[in-house]
């Protein structure tokens, strides 16, 4: 089931389209899947094209460079991208902290970041989770004293998504211990090149390198970088959060998933018939698309609020709950439509390993996919957290 489209909605999508064909960059295009990770200018480059066209930041407000686009047109501009398979763009800024700027920052900061956020100038990372401080992200130990001018800032960050690319990390820092844990911190923006700053690599089970570890020894930053009041981050860094995880629904690249995994097991064959119509994997596919419909249309609903000027309120945590389980359980099905090719890849073995068993090139990407997507119910505050926010905030328990 889809939306139905007026004349002028299909006649965008026409447009939208064309634009992919005639402007995705030649490099990124017949790549193989997980040939090796993407570089930082392989983001950007995609990235810089989508800023020329001023369709980079759809959500922005319209005077910072956003469309102006109508709940249909971001639906479609991202069901297009999914459909065209392009490289993500990067949202720490774009999503993330850009809205926080907007919302808190003075004109300085409004004027001097959001653009390089938009242009792709600035890569940024972001600096909340601590070793002992995930889901209960109120106990981070990050410490940031005033002296002068500058906040001196001592701690460590952990988890922090593709931090070897970036230039700059917004960070959540204690600047007052005395006060109630939420009430002390501090919303910083951190120069990544700062001297005292060491990032050091995480290896994931799927044996590539997406998440590090920050060290933080005697990091000045100017209190001109500090958003909004000094301990008033709590609040500023739980609008981010609602951003983060209404954008984890991903429904148009899940879409693009099932799609795909439909063709696997229609020529994926079990006891001689296509794995398609057995009885048991056409109802669990069933299942998960009948999920996948009900998420999408929560996520229309809350990008309508959205384009009525509402922030993302506790629901974005039925998104993130919905969205993460939904994508785990399609890797979980294409690892099981892929049969023995999903068997090869293990740990610390690299894909020319793989590659000399003859695995089809669009299998190769099936193991890693699962293993990277086992993490996604943890990150950005954890299922279990998502459904105690749920209970106070939205049912009221």
């Amino acid at each position: 089931m889809e939306l139905k489209y007026t004349s002028q909605e299909i006649a965008f999508q026409e447009e939208v389209r064309a634009f992919i064909a005639g402007n995705y960059p030649a490099e990124l295009r017949n790549r193989r899947p997980f040939e090796r990770p993407f570089s930082k200018q392989e983001y950007l480059s995609w990235h810089q094209v989508l800023a020329a066209k001023g369709w980079v930041a759809p959500s922005w407000p319209v005077e910072y460079g956003g469309t102006d686009w109508t709940p249909v047109q971001k639906y479609i501009f991202s069901n297009e991208l999914a459909r065209a398979g392009t490289i993500p763009l990067i949202g720490f800024g774009l999503n993330l902290v850009a809205p926080v700027i907007w919302t808190y920052g003075d004109k300085q900061q409004k004027d001097h970041f959001l653009p390089r956020i938009y242009q792709g100038t600035d890569w940024w990372c972001q600096g909340y989770s601590e070793p002992g401080a995930g889901s209960d992200l109120a106990s981070l130990r990050t410490r940031a004293v005033r002296d002068g001018d500058d906040y001196v800032v001592n701690g460590s960050k952990t988890w922090t998504t593709l931090a070897q690319h970036a230039d700059w990390m917004f960070c959540l820092a204690r600047t007052d211990v005395e006060a109630k844990p939420q009430a002390g911190i501090s919303f910083l923006l951190m120069d990544m090149n700062s001297p005292g700053v060491t990032v050091r690599p995480i290896i994931t089970m799927d044996g590539g390198h997406e998440i590090n570890e920050i060290f933080l020894q005697d990091v000045r930053v100017p209190v001109t970088n500090r958003i909004g009041e000094e301990n008033k981050g709590w609040t500023y860094a739980k609008m981010l959060l609602g951003h983060e995880r209404s954008g984890m629904a991903s429904v148009a690249r899940s879409r693009a998933q099932i799609a795909r995994l439909r063709t696997l097991a229609e020529r994926t064959l079990e006891d001689g018939a296509p794995l398609l119509q057995d009885t048991h994997f056409s109802r669990k596919l069933a299942e998960l698309e009948i999920d996948l419909l009900a998420l999408e249309y929560t996520d229309l609903r809350l990008l309508a609020a959205e384009n009525a000027g509402q922030s993302p309120g506790p629901e974005s945590s039925i998104l993130k709950i919905k969205g993460t389980q939904i994508g785990q359980r399609i890797t979980e099905l294409l690892l099981e439509a892929a049969g023995v090719y999903g068997a090869p890849y293990l740990r610390g073995r690299n894909m020319q390993g793989a590659n000399s068993i003859n695995i089809p090139d669009d299998l190769i990407s099936i193991g890693p996919e699962y293993f990277n997507m086992r993490k996604t119910s943890i990150y950005g505050g954890s299922n279990e957290i998502q459904r105690n926010i749920i209970a106070k905030a939205v049912l009221g328990l």
